[in-house]
């Protein structure tokens, strides 16, 4: 053996007793954390033993339940185009070379009234194009969108979605409803069309997911989605059977008469307007809910191709106040404000200050309860009242009138001499209703001066003149205007040969544009 290999052993076995015990110790404090490690994990086991497991829903579940209902939908959507002559379309109301863009009130008035169209150098009529949807909902043909989509309109076209590129069908109107702004349409077609599916709008709540579908901008077979926002929302106070569904569904210029869809795939509303200051989308929609469209529709299809609502002819404060209860002693209820004569509610008996409390026995809790409850009864029907005059309890039995004749001023059609005779257009053709004070606000109009125009008749008088919709009546021939009474009241005292002269706040024209002079000669 090599003597230095012996010297080797010598040594390993000299040394043998400390590196087994390092390896020893070494080994030990390995177990010791392993022990350590293995009782903490065991511990946090035991902590969670009692959670339930967090899970990610899948992002494609969402989106393909939208898909699924906008390809469900969207055969039943259809663009509609108009075509119509605009009357004095200049009226100097702007100089040369102006951006009618730049007034933020004709936004304003464009939410309730629909757009103005364009403008003549030379002051001439024009044709005006304008865009707008609607749905299918029969497959013969019928048709449902907003009124301000069609009215006045002298060529209606329809392009259905299977339809090749510059394929329209001409559409006739069924019937209209200003009160609701709806309206019926039908094409002629050789098959049948597909129909979209109506729901309950009663069963949507806040929060529920809905798509709005249309032509925006005229980009057909647009689909956008949002939640409902709020139900049973009032815009327009003086309309009272327009009480809307709120959404944030993007809706645009054009999406006018198109639906707005729950995630069954029905519809609960019709898109009827947009409150926003660039007249284009700010997060805040309306649609009319399905069922006011259902009873609407239900009526402008029958034989007379109208909706008959009931009322007695009472008038009362859209908004509730307590102090009126408080002074009139009626307590909950509805305190009338004012009788129209002649009215049922006039020959009934009932005055100025009364309190409605009941319907048929049945408590009244609003004022839109009670007209609701009064607009579904069919003229001619009878129906008890209680009320409370100076403290006491009282009842009446009032025959309920038909709406339409009973406001015939104010819905711009005179009442009948008999139930065949044709009604008679007003003198000056034009509609007027009060001003809310939103538009005093914005027009700088001191409250409770003036009528706001909602709708001029084509040919008539007061276009000719060159009074336009939303433009702000202060006075005929130098009599103030500040109610739809007075104007209603000096219209009919004035005769055929007669000089007419409006002082008007123009559409658009703020405080410091002051006034003009609207004048002709009634024929």
């Amino acid at each position: 053996m090599d003597p230095r290999a012996g010297a080797f052993w010598v040594r390993l076995k000299s040394n043998r007793f400390p590196y087994t015990l390092t390896i020893l110790v070494t080994l030990g404090v390995g177990i010791l954390i392993g022990t350590v490690i293995s009782f903490g994990v065991k511990g946090q086991e035991t902590r969670k033993s009692d959670a339930t497991p967090l899970s990610v829903p899948s992002p494609r579940q969402l989106s393909s339940q939208f898909a699924q209902v906008a390809k469900q939908l969207e055969p039943s959507v259809v663009n509609i185009n108009t075509e119509s002559t605009i009357k004095n379309p200049h009226r100097g109301r702007k100089s040369p070379g102006d951006d009618e863009d730049d007034n933020p009130l004709d936004d304003f008035f464009d939410r309730f009234f629909g757009g103005q169209g364009g403008q003549g150098g030379d002051g001439s009529p024009l044709r005006e194009r304008s865009l707008g949807s609607g749905m299918i909902v029969d497959p013969k043909g019928y048709i449902v969108t907003n009124r301000h989509v069609v009215e006045k309109a002298d060529r209606i076209r329809v392009k259905l979605q299977d339809d090749p590129p510059g394929v329209l069908h001409d559409a006739k109107v069924i019937g209209t409803d200003p009160e609701t702004d709806l309206a019926v349409i039908k094409v002629e077609v050789d098959h049948p069309l597909p129909a979209a599916k109506l729901g309950n709008s009663d069963s949507m709540e806040v929060g529920d997911w809905v798509l709005a579908v249309g032509s925006p901008f005229g980009l057909q077979e647009t689909v956008t989605a949002g939640i409902v926002s709020a139900t049973g929302r009032n815009i327009v106070p003086q309309h009272q059977f327009q009480s809307f569904i709120q959404t944030d569904a993007a809706i645009n210029p054009g999406n006018s008469g198109g639906p707005l869809v729950n995630m069954d795939g029905e519809v609960i509303g019709i898109n009827t307007a947009i409150l926003t200051e660039t007249n284009s989308y700010a997060g805040v929609g309306f649609a009319l809910p399905s069922n006011t469209i259902v009873s609407v529709y239900n009526q402008l299809i029958g034989p007379d191709h109208r909706v008959a609502r009931g009322s007695i002819g009472i008038m009362f404060d859209a908004q509730e106040n307590p102090a009126i209860a408080r002074v009139y002693g009626g307590g909950s209820g509805v305190t009338i404000s004012s009788v129209v004569a002649g009215s049922p509610a006039d020959k009934a008996g009932l005055k100025l200050g009364d309190t409605i409390i009941a319907v048929d026995g049945k408590s009244v809790k609003s004022g839109d309860g009670l007209v609701a409850d009064i607009a579904s009864r069919k003229p001619g029907a009878k129906v008890d009242l209680g009320f409370v005059r100076n403290g006491k309890k009282d009842d009446a039995t009032v025959t309920v009138a038909d709406r339409a004749k009973l406001f015939a001023t104010r819905l711009n059609d005179d009442e009948d001499n008999g139930e065949d005779a044709t009604p008679k257009e007003s003198k000056f053709g034009i509609t007027v209703r009060a001003i809310t004070p939103e538009i005093a606000d914005r027009l700088e109009i001191p409250a409770g001066k003036g009528v706001i125009v909602q709708d001029v008749k084509p040919s008539s008088f007061g276009d000719d003149v060159g009074v336009a919709r939303g433009d702000v009546v202060l006075e005929v021939n130098k009599q103030p205007v500040n109610n739809e009474e007075d104007f209603a009241r000096i219209q009919s005292s004035l005769k055929s040969g007669q000089d007419v002269v409006f002082l008007v706040r123009q559409r658009g024209a703020g405080a410091q544009d002051g006034t003009i002079f609207l004048a002709g000669t009634l024929p």
